[in-house]
Protein backbone atom coordinates (compact mmCIF):
# COMPACT_ATOMS: atom_id res chain seq x y z
CA UNK A 1 0.00 0.00 0.00
CA UNK A 2 1.40 3.38 -1.03
CA UNK A 3 1.39 6.04 1.65
CA UNK A 4 0.39 9.43 0.14
CA UNK A 5 2.86 12.26 0.56
CA UNK A 6 1.71 15.29 2.53
CA UNK A 7 0.02 17.83 0.32
CA UNK A 8 2.42 20.44 -1.11
CA UNK A 9 5.75 18.71 -0.28
CA UNK A 10 6.69 17.91 -3.89
CA UNK A 11 6.01 21.44 -5.26
CA UNK A 12 7.92 22.91 -2.31
CA UNK A 13 10.93 20.69 -3.04
CA UNK A 14 10.76 21.67 -6.70
CA UNK A 15 10.71 25.36 -5.81
CA UNK A 16 13.65 24.87 -3.46
CA UNK A 17 15.70 23.13 -6.15
CA UNK A 18 14.80 25.89 -8.60
CA UNK A 19 15.98 28.61 -6.19
CA UNK A 20 19.21 26.71 -5.53
CA UNK A 21 19.83 26.34 -9.28
CA UNK A 22 19.22 30.05 -9.83
CA UNK A 23 21.61 30.94 -7.01
CA UNK A 24 24.32 28.70 -8.46
CA UNK A 25 23.76 30.19 -11.91
CA UNK A 26 24.04 33.70 -10.48
CA UNK A 27 27.31 32.85 -8.71
CA UNK A 28 28.72 31.34 -11.91
CA UNK A 29 27.59 34.42 -13.84
CA UNK A 30 29.39 36.77 -11.45
CA UNK A 31 32.51 34.60 -11.50
CA UNK A 32 32.49 34.44 -15.28
CA UNK A 33 32.02 38.18 -15.74
CA UNK A 34 34.94 39.15 -13.50
CA UNK A 35 38.54 38.27 -14.19
CA UNK A 36 39.67 37.50 -10.65
CA UNK A 37 43.32 37.46 -11.69
CA UNK A 38 43.10 41.20 -12.27
CA UNK A 39 40.19 42.07 -9.95
CA UNK A 40 41.87 40.78 -6.78
CA UNK A 41 45.13 42.75 -7.26
CA UNK A 42 43.10 45.86 -8.08
CA UNK A 43 41.01 45.34 -4.93
CA UNK A 44 44.14 44.91 -2.81
CA UNK A 45 45.59 48.12 -4.27
CA UNK A 46 42.35 49.96 -3.46
CA UNK A 47 42.48 48.60 0.11
CA UNK A 48 46.08 49.77 0.53
CA UNK A 49 45.06 53.12 -0.93
CA UNK A 50 42.27 53.53 1.62
CA UNK A 51 44.72 52.88 4.47
CA UNK A 52 47.23 55.37 3.06
CA UNK A 53 44.53 58.00 2.47
CA UNK A 54 43.35 57.47 6.05
CA UNK A 55 46.88 57.98 7.32
CA UNK A 56 47.47 61.06 5.17
CA UNK A 57 44.16 62.75 6.05
CA UNK A 58 43.57 61.72 9.67
CA UNK A 59 44.57 65.18 10.89
CA UNK A 60 42.78 67.07 8.12
CA UNK A 61 39.93 69.47 9.02
CA UNK A 62 37.74 67.74 6.42
CA UNK A 63 36.99 64.39 8.07
CA UNK A 64 34.86 63.24 5.13
CA UNK A 65 37.78 62.61 2.77
CA UNK A 66 38.13 58.94 3.72
CA UNK A 67 34.39 58.26 3.55
CA UNK A 68 34.24 59.84 0.09
CA UNK A 69 37.06 57.63 -1.10
CA UNK A 70 35.31 54.55 0.31
CA UNK A 71 32.18 55.56 -1.62
CA UNK A 72 34.25 56.08 -4.79
CA UNK A 73 35.80 52.62 -4.48
CA UNK A 74 32.36 51.07 -3.97
CA UNK A 75 30.90 52.86 -7.00
CA UNK A 76 33.97 51.92 -9.03
CA UNK A 77 33.55 48.22 -8.28
CA UNK A 78 29.84 48.39 -9.11
CA UNK A 79 30.64 49.95 -12.49
CA UNK A 80 33.46 47.47 -13.04
CA UNK A 81 31.06 44.57 -12.50
CA UNK A 82 28.35 46.08 -14.71
CA UNK A 83 30.79 46.79 -17.56
CA UNK A 84 32.42 43.35 -17.34
CA UNK A 85 29.00 41.70 -17.83
CA UNK A 86 28.31 43.53 -21.08
CA UNK A 87 28.98 41.96 -24.42
CA UNK A 88 31.60 43.92 -26.44
CA UNK A 89 29.02 44.45 -29.20
CA UNK A 90 26.78 46.23 -26.72
CA UNK A 91 29.63 48.49 -25.63
CA UNK A 92 30.40 49.35 -29.26
CA UNK A 93 26.78 50.39 -29.79
CA UNK A 94 27.06 53.03 -27.04
CA UNK A 95 30.43 54.44 -28.17
CA UNK A 96 29.05 57.49 -30.08
CA UNK A 97 26.88 58.49 -27.12
CA UNK A 98 29.72 58.09 -24.60
CA UNK A 99 32.12 60.04 -26.79
CA UNK A 100 29.72 62.96 -27.22
CA UNK A 101 28.90 62.98 -23.50
CA UNK A 102 32.58 63.23 -22.56
CA UNK A 103 33.08 66.08 -25.03
CA UNK A 104 30.09 67.84 -23.48
CA UNK A 105 31.66 67.37 -20.04
CA UNK A 106 34.98 68.81 -21.21
CA UNK A 107 33.15 71.80 -22.69
CA UNK A 108 31.17 72.28 -19.47
CA UNK A 109 34.46 72.58 -17.55
CA UNK A 110 35.27 75.72 -19.55
CA UNK A 111 31.96 77.35 -18.54
CA UNK A 112 31.15 78.90 -15.13
CA UNK A 113 30.39 75.36 -13.95
CA UNK A 114 34.12 74.64 -13.97
CA UNK A 115 36.41 75.03 -11.00
CA UNK A 116 40.16 75.63 -10.79
CA UNK A 117 42.23 73.34 -8.54
CA UNK A 118 46.04 73.53 -8.39
CA UNK A 119 46.27 75.65 -11.52
CA UNK A 120 44.01 73.51 -13.74
CA UNK A 121 40.43 74.44 -14.58
CA UNK A 122 39.47 70.77 -14.81
CA UNK A 123 36.71 70.12 -12.25
CA UNK A 124 32.95 70.62 -12.16
CA UNK A 125 31.63 71.55 -8.73
CA UNK A 126 28.40 69.82 -7.70
CA UNK A 127 27.96 71.37 -4.27
CA UNK A 128 28.39 69.99 -0.73
CA UNK A 129 32.07 69.45 -1.40
CA UNK A 130 31.40 67.09 -4.32
CA UNK A 131 33.16 67.56 -7.63
CA UNK A 132 34.23 65.42 -10.56
CA UNK A 133 36.84 65.60 -13.30
CA UNK A 134 35.41 64.89 -16.78
CA UNK A 135 38.86 64.25 -18.28
CA UNK A 136 39.20 61.08 -16.17
CA UNK A 137 36.05 59.59 -17.65
CA UNK A 138 37.13 60.81 -21.08
CA UNK A 139 40.04 58.34 -20.89
CA UNK A 140 37.59 55.44 -20.79
CA UNK A 141 35.51 56.92 -23.61
CA UNK A 142 38.61 57.51 -25.74
CA UNK A 143 39.73 53.88 -25.34
CA UNK A 144 36.29 52.59 -26.33
CA UNK A 145 36.12 54.98 -29.27
CA UNK A 146 39.57 54.19 -30.68
CA UNK A 147 38.98 50.46 -30.20
CA UNK A 148 35.80 50.71 -32.28
CA UNK A 149 37.68 52.55 -35.03
CA UNK A 150 40.96 50.62 -35.07
CA UNK A 151 39.60 47.19 -34.11
CA UNK A 152 36.77 46.96 -36.64
CA UNK A 153 38.55 45.62 -39.73
CA UNK A 154 36.90 45.31 -43.10
CA UNK A 155 36.71 41.98 -44.85
CA UNK A 156 40.12 41.02 -46.14
CA UNK A 157 41.99 43.54 -43.95
CA UNK A 158 44.66 42.39 -41.51
CA UNK A 159 45.30 45.82 -40.01
CA UNK A 160 43.55 49.20 -39.96
CA UNK A 161 43.89 51.29 -43.08
CA UNK A 162 44.86 54.91 -43.51
CA UNK A 163 41.29 56.13 -43.15
CA UNK A 164 40.84 54.37 -39.81
CA UNK A 165 44.10 55.76 -38.42
CA UNK A 166 43.27 59.30 -39.55
CA UNK A 167 39.81 59.03 -38.01
CA UNK A 168 41.32 57.77 -34.75
CA UNK A 169 43.72 60.71 -34.64
CA UNK A 170 40.90 63.16 -35.34
CA UNK A 171 38.71 61.67 -32.61
CA UNK A 172 41.60 61.85 -30.13
CA UNK A 173 42.42 65.45 -31.12
CA UNK A 174 39.02 66.78 -30.01
CA UNK A 175 39.31 65.96 -26.26
CA UNK A 176 43.03 66.77 -26.28
CA UNK A 177 42.25 70.22 -27.68
CA UNK A 178 39.61 70.88 -25.03
CA UNK A 179 41.93 69.74 -22.22
CA UNK A 180 44.58 72.10 -23.60
CA UNK A 181 42.38 75.01 -22.51
CA UNK A 182 42.26 73.84 -18.88
CA UNK A 183 45.35 73.42 -19.10
CA UNK A 184 46.27 69.93 -17.86
CA UNK A 185 49.35 68.79 -19.74
CA UNK A 186 49.78 65.64 -17.66
CA UNK A 187 46.39 64.36 -18.81
CA UNK A 188 47.21 65.37 -22.38
CA UNK A 189 50.29 63.15 -22.21
CA UNK A 190 48.11 60.26 -21.02
CA UNK A 191 45.76 60.77 -23.97
CA UNK A 192 48.71 60.91 -26.38
CA UNK A 193 50.18 57.68 -24.98
CA UNK A 194 46.79 55.93 -25.14
CA UNK A 195 46.35 57.00 -28.77
CA UNK A 196 49.85 56.03 -29.85
CA UNK A 197 49.76 52.77 -27.94
CA UNK A 198 46.42 51.70 -29.42
CA UNK A 199 47.61 52.52 -32.95
CA UNK A 200 50.70 50.39 -32.31
CA UNK A 201 48.70 47.48 -30.86
CA UNK A 202 46.27 47.60 -33.80
CA UNK A 203 49.09 46.70 -36.17
CA UNK A 204 48.97 49.95 -38.16
CA UNK A 205 52.04 50.70 -40.30
CA UNK A 206 55.00 52.00 -38.31
CA UNK A 207 55.17 55.14 -40.44
CA UNK A 208 52.01 56.32 -38.73
CA UNK A 209 53.72 56.09 -35.35
CA UNK A 210 56.70 58.01 -36.71
CA UNK A 211 54.35 60.68 -38.03
CA UNK A 212 52.50 60.80 -34.72
CA UNK A 213 55.78 61.25 -32.82
CA UNK A 214 56.81 64.05 -35.17
CA UNK A 215 53.43 65.74 -34.75
CA UNK A 216 53.75 65.47 -30.98
CA UNK A 217 57.19 67.05 -31.02
CA UNK A 218 55.88 69.86 -33.23
CA UNK A 219 52.95 70.42 -30.87
CA UNK A 220 55.30 70.67 -27.87
CA UNK A 221 57.42 73.20 -29.78
CA UNK A 222 54.39 75.29 -30.68
CA UNK A 223 53.13 75.24 -27.09
CA UNK A 224 56.51 76.50 -25.92
CA UNK A 225 56.85 79.19 -28.63
CA UNK A 226 53.30 80.46 -28.15
CA UNK A 227 53.82 80.82 -24.40
CA UNK A 228 51.04 78.39 -23.47
CA UNK A 229 53.15 76.79 -20.74
CA UNK A 230 52.41 78.23 -17.32
CA UNK A 231 55.30 79.58 -15.18
CA UNK A 232 54.80 76.93 -12.49
CA UNK A 233 55.09 74.21 -15.15
CA UNK A 234 58.41 75.62 -16.38
CA UNK A 235 59.60 75.68 -12.77
CA UNK A 236 58.80 71.99 -12.39
CA UNK A 237 61.04 71.19 -15.37
CA UNK A 238 63.86 73.32 -13.97
CA UNK A 239 63.62 71.65 -10.56
CA UNK A 240 64.11 68.23 -12.18
CA UNK A 241 67.65 69.16 -13.23
CA UNK A 242 68.68 70.29 -9.74
CA UNK A 243 66.07 69.84 -6.97
CA UNK A 244 68.59 70.82 -4.27
CA UNK A 245 69.25 74.23 -5.77
CA UNK A 246 66.21 75.74 -4.01
CA UNK A 247 64.97 73.14 -1.48
CA UNK A 248 62.69 75.59 0.32
CA UNK A 249 61.34 77.17 -2.85
CA UNK A 250 60.95 75.66 -6.30
CA UNK A 251 62.36 72.30 -5.24
CA UNK A 252 60.34 71.99 -2.03
CA UNK A 253 57.88 69.34 -3.26
CA UNK A 254 60.54 67.13 -4.82
CA UNK A 255 62.86 67.48 -1.81
CA UNK A 256 60.19 66.64 0.77
CA UNK A 257 58.99 63.69 -1.32
CA UNK A 258 62.48 62.18 -1.38
CA UNK A 259 62.92 62.78 2.34
CA UNK A 260 59.63 61.06 3.15
CA UNK A 261 60.36 58.02 0.98
CA UNK A 262 63.96 57.73 2.14
CA UNK A 263 63.08 57.98 5.82
CA UNK A 264 61.02 54.78 5.64
CA UNK A 265 64.02 52.54 5.06
CA UNK A 266 63.41 48.88 4.32
CA UNK A 267 60.37 48.16 6.50
CA UNK A 268 58.95 51.64 7.12
CA UNK A 269 58.00 53.40 10.32
CA UNK A 270 54.64 51.67 10.56
CA UNK A 271 51.17 52.65 9.41
CA UNK A 272 49.99 55.95 10.97
CA UNK A 273 53.49 56.53 12.43
CA UNK A 274 55.08 58.62 9.71
CA UNK A 275 56.41 61.95 10.96
CA UNK A 276 56.56 63.49 7.48
CA UNK A 277 53.03 62.30 6.75
CA UNK A 278 51.60 63.49 10.08
CA UNK A 279 53.30 66.86 9.67
CA UNK A 280 52.00 67.33 6.12
CA UNK A 281 55.45 68.28 4.87
CA UNK A 282 54.63 66.81 1.45
CA UNK A 283 51.89 68.77 -0.35
CA UNK A 284 48.94 66.82 -1.80
CA UNK A 285 50.20 63.67 -0.07
CA UNK A 286 46.81 61.96 -0.22
CA UNK A 287 46.45 62.47 -3.99
CA UNK A 288 49.43 62.93 -6.32
CA UNK A 289 52.06 62.11 -3.67
CA UNK A 290 50.38 59.12 -2.04
CA UNK A 291 53.45 57.01 -2.88
CA UNK A 292 55.46 59.07 -0.37
CA UNK A 293 53.12 57.93 2.40
CA UNK A 294 53.74 54.33 1.36
CA UNK A 295 57.49 54.92 1.31
CA UNK A 296 57.63 56.42 4.79
CA UNK A 297 55.17 54.15 6.58
CA UNK A 298 55.49 50.86 4.65
CA UNK A 299 59.11 51.19 3.57
CA UNK A 300 60.83 49.83 0.49
CA UNK A 301 59.11 46.45 0.81
CA UNK A 302 55.68 48.07 0.97
CA UNK A 303 56.42 50.20 -2.09
CA UNK A 304 57.77 47.16 -3.92
CA UNK A 305 54.57 45.24 -3.09
CA UNK A 306 52.45 48.04 -4.57
CA UNK A 307 54.56 48.13 -7.73
CA UNK A 308 54.45 44.33 -8.06
CA UNK A 309 50.65 44.35 -7.76
CA UNK A 310 50.47 46.96 -10.53
CA UNK A 311 52.84 44.93 -12.68
CA UNK A 312 50.63 41.88 -12.19
CA UNK A 313 47.57 43.87 -13.31
CA UNK A 314 49.48 45.07 -16.38
CA UNK A 315 50.76 41.56 -17.15
CA UNK A 316 47.24 40.16 -16.97
CA UNK A 317 46.00 42.98 -19.21
CA UNK A 318 48.70 42.18 -21.78
CA UNK A 319 47.76 38.50 -21.66
CA UNK A 320 44.11 39.35 -22.26
CA UNK A 321 45.09 41.59 -25.18
CA UNK A 322 47.43 39.01 -26.72
CA UNK A 323 44.88 36.17 -26.56
CA UNK A 324 41.79 38.14 -27.46
CA UNK A 325 39.46 36.45 -29.92
CA UNK A 326 38.96 39.65 -31.92
CA UNK A 327 41.10 42.66 -33.02
CA UNK A 328 38.63 44.87 -31.17
CA UNK A 329 39.40 43.13 -27.87
CA UNK A 330 43.14 43.32 -28.49
CA UNK A 331 43.08 47.05 -29.13
CA UNK A 332 40.68 47.71 -26.24
CA UNK A 333 42.75 45.81 -23.67
CA UNK A 334 45.96 47.31 -25.07
CA UNK A 335 44.61 50.81 -24.53
CA UNK A 336 43.79 50.06 -20.88
CA UNK A 337 47.31 48.69 -20.31
CA UNK A 338 48.94 51.74 -21.94
CA UNK A 339 46.89 54.06 -19.73
CA UNK A 340 47.60 52.33 -16.42
CA UNK A 341 51.27 51.63 -17.20
CA UNK A 342 52.11 55.20 -18.22
CA UNK A 343 50.26 56.81 -15.33
CA UNK A 344 51.89 54.48 -12.79
CA UNK A 345 55.35 55.11 -14.26
CA UNK A 346 54.91 58.89 -14.17
CA UNK A 347 53.47 59.01 -10.64
CA UNK A 348 56.15 56.81 -9.09
CA UNK A 349 58.87 58.48 -11.15
CA UNK A 350 57.97 61.99 -10.00
CA UNK A 351 57.87 61.05 -6.31
CA UNK A 352 61.39 59.57 -6.40
CA UNK A 353 62.80 62.46 -8.42
CA UNK A 354 63.20 60.80 -11.83
CA UNK A 355 60.47 62.75 -13.62
CA UNK A 356 59.01 66.26 -13.36
CA UNK A 357 56.07 66.74 -11.02
CA UNK A 358 52.71 66.30 -12.73
CA UNK A 359 49.16 66.06 -11.46
CA UNK A 360 48.70 62.38 -12.31
CA UNK A 361 47.38 60.15 -9.50
CA UNK A 362 48.60 56.63 -8.78
CA UNK A 363 45.94 54.26 -10.18
CA UNK A 364 43.73 52.58 -7.55
CA UNK A 365 45.75 54.08 -4.68
CA UNK A 366 45.52 57.89 -4.79
CA UNK A 367 42.55 59.79 -3.39
CA UNK A 368 40.16 60.98 -6.07
CA UNK A 369 36.66 59.90 -6.93
CA UNK A 370 36.80 60.44 -10.69
CA UNK A 371 40.19 58.74 -11.05
CA UNK A 372 39.23 55.77 -8.88
CA UNK A 373 35.91 55.14 -10.61
CA UNK A 374 37.40 55.47 -14.10
CA UNK A 375 40.34 53.12 -13.45
CA UNK A 376 38.09 50.46 -11.92
CA UNK A 377 35.79 50.82 -14.94
CA UNK A 378 38.86 50.13 -17.09
CA UNK A 379 39.31 46.85 -15.21
CA UNK A 380 35.73 46.07 -16.19
CA UNK A 381 36.73 46.59 -19.83
CA UNK A 382 39.43 43.95 -19.41
CA UNK A 383 36.76 41.67 -17.97
CA UNK A 384 34.48 42.03 -20.97
CA UNK A 385 37.35 41.18 -23.32
CA UNK A 386 38.35 38.23 -21.17
CA UNK A 387 34.84 36.76 -21.39
CA UNK A 388 35.53 36.05 -25.08
CA UNK A 389 39.01 34.71 -24.43
CA UNK A 390 40.23 31.29 -23.33
CA UNK A 391 42.52 32.23 -20.44
CA UNK A 392 43.67 30.50 -17.25
CA UNK A 393 41.25 31.31 -14.45
CA UNK A 394 38.05 30.74 -16.45
CA UNK A 395 35.53 28.66 -14.49
CA UNK A 396 35.22 25.12 -15.76
CA UNK A 397 32.31 24.55 -18.06
CA UNK A 398 32.16 28.21 -19.14
CA UNK A 399 31.44 28.35 -22.85
CA UNK A 400 32.63 30.98 -25.27
CA UNK A 401 29.96 33.54 -26.14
Amino acid sequence: MTIPRPFGIRPALARGRSRLARARTARRSVSASLDWWVTVPAAVLCGIGLLLVWSATRNEPDVSLLSRQVLSVFLGFVLMWLVSRRDPRVLRAYVPVLYLLTLAGLVAVLTPLGRTVNGSHAWIFLGSGLQFQPSEFAKVALILTLAAVLGELREGERRPGRGAVLLALALAAAPIGLIMFQPDYGTILVFAVITGGMILVSGAPKRWLAGLAAAGALAVLLVWLLGLVQPYQIQRLMVLTDPDADPMGLGYNATQARIAIGSGGLLGKGLFRGDQTAGHFVPEQHTDFIFTVAGEELGFLGCAFIVLLMLFVLWRGLLIAARSATPYGTVLAGGVVCWLAFQTFVNVGMTIGLLPITGLPLPFVSYGGSATISTLTAIGLLGTVRRRTDLPGRPTGQSQP
